[in-house]
């Protein structure tokens, strides 16, 4: 039993580290907190819950997760802190020591936050009560936590998929997230409704492995974006990540010429070196890449294409990196998202032995970013002085205004410009030249 009068009135703060997957499931916290009456703290103010979903990508997300959790406890003495995500599934025991922390949630778990923390107040009293933590194995995570919040941002975030029945040597989600699994195509479109019907006009699709769709219903993940493509008032749709082996065809040709999805995709690739492909255990190889990306660009000749690339994993030779780095330079892609290898302990990569060390990852690291750069810019520079409508985001007053077009290019708008009502507005404008350090294009509204 839940006593709301419990939640009355108190005030929460959320810190949220890693995905977009995260960042969803977080503002649904925040709104099943919201529910029972719990007012989001404003910035400065001293929180009576906080709640940190965790990550655990990398070793570094690790560090940054225990540090934020450490600056909640100390910003907001006396709260209660709750810590989900990731880190808290893999770590949960651990995490549970940290001084401050009352309560950890794992993947299973964190769907009934509010019976947790209920249970949790109502012990409170026994100190013994404190510094609970739940967390079942991998092959016992089954729950799925519907998810379609946009927080305090303008687009929404739809999660459709959770889990990840890939195993790649180097990656612990499938441990912290459990095996694949997906509500039904009826539910996640009667969630793009909701979100029409609250004035959304922009949807983000999140999952661990999206492509991977269907594995609990059966169903597909191109009939799940066709039947998306119909839901009246949402304009746009972005498909967050998607593996290149499940970047089906018939999927590249649909949202070619679809209603609402937009010319924008992200794939991972990791690596370029088949060899290093081979090691990861990953499910294609660089010609399979290359195929997806040629006909995405034969299809949608002005689509953003972004990247995921691994630097200096285990047995990536300086031959396999120039591998990588000639095939990325060769292809037609926007933006590459880089980072280093770190190791994660329990995954099979650690059992190859050519090791890379922390400098030679982040020379690596310094020219694929460089070569991102390059080719972000140049792809930008093609839409100067076009005329295009932009999905404008709500700024800090006397702010400039920030949005994106169909294809995914930054634009900003000047503060003498800005208007509040300009939030959640798809305005037609000119892109100029580049803002002042190349991270977007000027707009002059039309």
């Amino acid at each position: 039993m839940i006593d709301s009068s419990a939640f009355q009135g108190k005030k929460a703060a959320y810190y949220t580290l890693g995905c977009k997957l995260n960042f969803s499931e977080t503002s649904t916290f925040g709104k099943m907190l919201e529910d029972m009456g719990v007012i989001t703290a404003k910035k400065g103010e001293k929180a009576d819950i906080c709640l940190i979903n965790t990550c655990s990508v990398t070793e570094v997300a690790d560090h940054k997760c225990r540090q934020a959790i450490h600056r909640m406890v100390r910003n907001n003495p006396g709260a209660f802190v709750i810590v989900t995500g990731c880190y808290a599934q893999l770590e949960s025991e651990n995490v549970s020591k940290i001084e401050g922390v009352d309560l950890v949630l794992g993947a299973n778990e964190k769907a009934h936050l509010i019976q947790y923390l209920s249970d949790a107040w109502a012990q409170n009293s026994d100190a013994a009560a404190l510094h609970q933590h739940y967390s079942v194995k991998t092959k016992e995570i089954k729950t799925f936590q519907p998810s379609c919040s946009r927080g305090n941002r303008t687009r929404y975030f739809l999660k459709v998929q959770d889990g990840c029945n890939y195993y790649c040597t180097y990656c612990t989600i499938p441990f912290a997230r459990g095996n694949s699994r997906n509500p039904s195509i009826q539910s996640l479109v009667a969630q793009c409704e909701q979100a029409a019907a609250e004035g959304g006009k922009e949807i983000v699709i999140t999952g661990v492995n999206i492509g991977d769709f269907g594995q609990t219903t059966h169903e597909r993940f191109i009939d799940l974006v066709k039947a998306m493509d119909q839901v009246e008032g949402i304009k746009r749709y972005r498909i967050s990540s998607l593996e290149p082996d499940l970047c089906d065809d018939d999927l590249i040709e649909y949202c070619a010429q679809s209603r609402a999805f937009m010319p924008h995709f992200h794939i991972p690739l990791q690596s370029g070196s088949d060899e290093v492909l081979k090691l990861m255990h990953r499910r294609y190889d660089k010609a399979l890449f290359a195929h997806k990306v040629n006909l995405i660009k034969e299809k949608m000749p002005d689509a953003f294409i972004g990247v995921d690339v691994m630097v200096g994993c285990r047995g990536e030779t300086p031959e396999c990196f120039e591998e990588c780095y000639e095939f990325l330079k060769s292809l037609p892609v926007t933006q590459l998202h880089v980072f280093p290898y770190s190791e994660r302990p329990g995954t099979a990569a650690l059992k190859i032995p050519y090791v890379v060390d922390e400098k030679e990852k982040k020379k690596r690291s310094k020219r694929l970013l460089e070569l991102s750069d390059q080719k972000t810019q140049e792809f930008y520079a093609q839409y100067i002085g076009t005329e295009t409508e932009v999905l404008f985001e709500k700024a800090p007053r006397g702010k400039a205004m920030h949005g994106f077009t169909k294809n995914y290019i930054r634009v900003e708008l000047s503060p003498a410009l800005a208007k509040e009502e300009y939030d959640n507005q798809l305005i037609k404008v000119r892109l100029g030249d580049f803002n002042h350090d190349k991270t977007a294009l000027k707009a002059e509204l039309l």
